[in-house]
Formats: structure tokens, C-alpha cells, sequence
């Protein structure tokens, strides 16, 4: 494998020969140069094939986080390596100064296979809501005439990291020592259409002050929260009562994830405004804000990304998103996921001191822990790392099940048996 010292100092070479040394990575090292922002675990990963990636020390394991719900056809699949190589071949990167072939096929793939007309074109989930953020506050501007916008979201929503997303997202613990936060936003409770109706009322009571509601069609870092079809259906009728934006953050169950290609199409509405990311590329960085021609109100110089849809990005992602359609991964999604909620569910059963319920739709599911349970889901996800299972939790009481779209029914069976020896360990 290729060790820490051989990339620093010569990484082409590393990672093109594998040249090996005898010195294995050193996390200490890497701790030295990389800024602790994250609370990593022991594991330094280098190859990846499917759903399963293999260490520095050449220990497999099956991959059921995909990058966070990231890497939609797996790692390493023939697809995405054609289309990488050949467009790295070609043109990787020009800026928007010119058009881009690339992008503009990949905006029509997009609102061919969804509700929107117009697409623009970023690096990050974070980003593509900044986007929408920064539309839905012109559009209140410009179009209802409201002085100072407010954007309704909801509580356990997550919605980025930057200043604004962090404010939109209803979680003090990402907010804590970041003040002063983006003004602007408001707070109501999740599937509770009384708790937004009286919001905008009141946030409306001396004239139009609320210009979007931005949500989730499933929290994800909430909780794997998944939201209420009739409650989706009543926000889609107040957002058109008082002509508000509805603003769908899909960033983590768009591209098929939910068995759906968009999580908004199990919710029976349309939103006005589409936010989506992570399995976008299938692990190449992209963005993108797709809207409505009924609310494209952003002219040019109101907003702009440097690397946003250049070619290679673009590129790949069109390779992605042709291939979940045309390989029928999301009927594998909805198949494979029912398969994984019925094992989990009896693990529910064989274990009901510790677990309440487990919820989803399609490749993106939580087992959730009572409240009162002995251990949290951090304890599950270090115990499946023993068993060589890579899981992600969703908060202090959700273990989150988030795999490569072409995981097999064969996989799923080895997760769930690897589970139950995980929880067995720690019981």
C-alpha cells in the first residue's frame, strides 16, 4: 500500500506504482499537517472497488456509507473511471467566461428528469443552498416586495456549514461559538403543518415578510427523519396561498437515492427551487440550484462559482446520472432498501432494550435507539468497524445506512449479519 511519507514526497509516483515502504501511515503525522476539524476514526483508507474499500494494512470493508450517501455507482466503477479519464483527456476546466457543452448537457438531463427549467452549477450541497438562499431572498425583494426576506426551515434540519446554511440549519450544536449568525431565518418544528401556518402568520401579521421555506424531504444528519406526504402537501398549498418559495434541499437523497430520482417525488408535490449535491458526481464535487422559470430571478453578476459546472465535473456527473437510469439502480435502491429495513427491523425485535423503530425510503435508512438505551449509535459504528463494516450515525440515537446504489442482495445480508455481531459484542 501506499504509505503517508510516499505521497509527501513524490505522489505521482506513489499512487501510479504503488511503490511500498516500510514505514506504515502514521496518523500522528497527518494530524501535524491536516486541521482537526473532524473526529476521525482509526481506519486510513487507499483502494476502493464497489461496495468495499480496503485499508493501509489491507483489511477489507463493506462500504455502507458511500462517502456520506456520496458515492452513488460505488468506488471505482467502470463508468465513472471512462468518464473521468476521457474527459481529463479533453478539457477539465475553462471557468464560465465561455460556454461549456458539458454543463449545459448535463442542465438538460437535469430538468428533463425533474420539475425545474434553469440549473446553476457549484461545487458543494453548502453552496448549492447558498444559491437558493441568496435567489429566494432577491425573488422576495424584487417580486414581493419585502424589505427584509425571511426564510422559514425547520428544526434537526442540516443544511451546510457555511455562515448562512449553518443559521438555516435548526441545530444549535452547528451554530455554537459562530456568532453573529445570518439574520433572516426561522425555526418550526418538522411535519407540524399548524406550527408553519401560524409562523407565517405571524411573521406576516404587518405586511409580507417570509419569502421561502426551505426543507428536507428526509433529514438526513436529523435523523433520517423522513417527512409526512400530507404534511408536504399543505406546505406546497400555504408556500402557493402567500406566493412563498418552496425550496427542496435533496442534497442527500437526490439521484436516486430514496428508489425515486428526487426525494420531493415520494412527498406527491413540486417544489419551486431543488438543491442537490453529494450523489450528484458519485464522489467528483459538484453542486447544483435548479429552479422553476417561475422564480429564476438571478441575472448575471448576482452570482458566480469558479469551478461551478466546468467540464470535468459535469462530464462525470452526466455519466453518473445516465447510468442510475439506464442500470435501473433505482429500483435496486427501492428493493435493496426494503430488504435492509425488514433486517433491521428484526433486530428491533431481537433487541427491544435498545431499539425503537428503524425509518427511511430506499438506500438511505436509520436503526434508531431508545432514548434511554445503554449505548448510542457511535458505539454500533465503532463495534461494525471490528467487523470490518463501515456505518455513519445520524445524531446521538440513529445509525444511518446510506450504501452505493448498486450494493446486491448478497451485500446487504453480509451487513446485516455483520451488524448483529457488532451488537451482540457490545450488549
Amino acid at each position: 500500500m501506499v504509505s503517508f511519507k510516499q505521497l509527501v514526497k513524490n505522489p505521482l509516483k506513489a499512487l501510479t506504482t504503488g511503490e511500498k515502504s516500510s514505514q506504515d501511515f502514521q496518523p500522528k503525522e497527518f494530524d501535524r499537517h491536516v486541521m482537526t476539524t473532524y473526529g476521525r476514526f482509526p481506519l486510513a483508507l487507499t483502494r476502493g472497488a464497489g461496495c468495499r474499500v480496503w485499508d493501509d494494512q489491507g483489511n477489507e470493508y463493506l462500504d455502507m456509507v458511500a462517502g456520506i450517501a456520496t458515492c452513488t455507482l460505488g468506488h471505482a466503477h467502470p463508468v465513472m473511471v471512462e468518464a473521468v479519464t476521457q474527459q481529463m483527456q479533453q478539457l477539465h476546466h475553462v471557468s464560465n467566461l465561455y460556454y461549456i457543452p458539458e454543463q449545459g448537457a448535463l442542465a438538460q438531463w437535469l430538468t428533463d428528469h425533474s420539475c425545474a427549467d434553469r440549473v446553476f452549477f457549484c461545487n458543494s450541497g453548502a453552496e448549492a443552498n447558498e444559491g437558493a438562499i441568496k435567489l429566494a431572498r432577491k425573488y422576495g425583494h424584487t417580486t414581493l416586495g419585502i424589505e427584509e426576506p425571511v426564510i422559514i426551515t425547520a428544526n434537526a434540519s442540516f443544511h451546510g456549514r457555511t455562515l448562512a446554511t449553518i443559521t438555516a440549519t435548526g441545530q444549535p450544536k452547528y451554530q455554537k461559538n459562530f456568532a453573529p449568525l445570518v439574520p433572516g431565518f426561522h425555526y418550526v418544528p418538522f411535519n407540524d403543518g399548524d406550527a408553519l401556518e401560524s409562523a407565517i402568520a405571524a411573521l406576516n401579521a404587518n405586511g409580507p415578510r417570509v419569502a421561502a421555506v426551505l426543507l428536507e424531504a428526509l433529514q438526513g444528519e436529523g435523523g433520517v427523519n423522513p417527512g409526512n406526504v400530507q404534511y408536504f402537501k399543505r406546505v406546497r398549498e400555504l408556500c402557493d396561498r402567500h406566493n412563498i418559495l418552496l425550496i427542496m434541499d435533496e442534497v442527500q437523497v437526490g439521484v436516486g437515492r430514496t428508489g425515486k430520482m428526487w426525494g420531493y417525488e415520494n412527498l406527491g408535490i413540486e417544489p419551486d427551487v431543488i438543491t442537490v449535491a453529494k450523489g450528484l458526481g458519485g464522489g467528483v464535487p459538484i453542486g447544483a440550484m435548479l429552479c422553476k422559470s417561475s422564480c429564476d430571478v438571478l441575472q448575471p453578476g448576482d452570482h458566480a462559482s469558479t469551478y461551478g459546472g466546468n467540464p470535468f465535473v459535469c462530464g462525470v456527473a452526466l455519466a453518473v446520472c445516465q447510468t442510475v437510469q439506464s442500470a435501473g439502480l433505482m429500483a435496486n435502491a427501492s428493493a435493496r432498501g426494503q430488504q435492509l429495513r425488514q433486517g433491521l427491523l428484526k433486530l428491533v425485535d431481537a433487541y427491544p432494550q435498545l431499539f425503537e423503530q428503524v425509518r427511511g425510503w430506499g438506500l438511505i435508512n436509520g436503526l434508531v435507539l431508545k432514548e434511554d438505551a445503554a449505548i448510542k449509535s457511535i458505539d454500533i459504528v465503532k463495534a461494525a468497524i471490528e467487523q470490518q463494516l463501515l456505518l455513519v450515525p445520524a445524531g446521538p440515537t440513529v445509525v444511518r445506512f446510506v450504501p452505493p446504489l448498486i450494493i446486491t442482495e448478497a451485500e446487504i445480508d453480509e451487513s446485516l449479519k455483520r451488524l448483529a455481531a457488532s451488537i451482540n459484542n457490545i450488549v
